[in-house]
C-alpha cells in the first residue's frame, strides 16, 4: 500500500482536519500569543536540549534500541512527551508564522525523498 498526502486527496483531507484540531487545541492551551522566528528558534533549541538531556541521562537510549527490559515506563514517557512537544509546537509555530502547514509537509516529504534517494550518509 502506498500513501502520499500529496497525491491521495482523502488522506490529505484527514491530515488537514487532524492538524486543524491540534492547532485549535494548542490555541486553547497557549492563547492568542504568536511567536516570531527568533522566539521559535530559541524554543526549538530548548526542545532539542531536552532530547539531549534524555540521551545523556538514560544511557540505554544511546544504542537506539528501546527494549522493555532496559527502559522504565517513566523514562519512555519522558521521551514520548518531548517528541510530542516538538510536533505540537511545530504546528503552533507554523501557524504563528502564517504558513500553510500542508505546504510545509509537502516540501518536507519532497526533501526527505530527495535525500533518501541521494545515498548520502546521514
Amino acid at each position: 500500500m502506498e500513501v502520499d498526502i500529496r497525491k491521495h486527496q482523502p488522506v490529505r483531507e484527514d491530515v488537514r482536519v487532524g492538524i486543524a484540531a491540534l492547532r485549535v487545541q494548542g490555541r486553547q492551551i497557549w492563547g492568542s500569543t504568536r511567536h516570531e522566528l527568533p522566539d521559535i528558534v530559541l524554543r526549538l533549541m530548548v526542545g532539542v536540549g531536552d532530547l539531549a538531556r534524555i540521551q545523556r541521562d538514560y544511557p540505554f537510549f544511546r544504542t537506539g534500541k528501546v527494549s522493555e527490559k532496559s527502559v522504565t515506563s517513566e523514562e519512555t514517557r519522558e521521551l514520548k512527551k518531548e517528541l510530542g512537544n516538538l510536533i505540537l509546537s511545530s504546528i503552533r509555530w507554523i501557524d504563528d508564522l502564517g504558513l500553510d502547514l500542508l505546504e510545509c509537509l509537502d516540501l518536507a516529504v519532497e526533501a526527505q525523498e530527495k535525500f533518501a534517494k541521494s545515498g548520502r550518509p546521514r
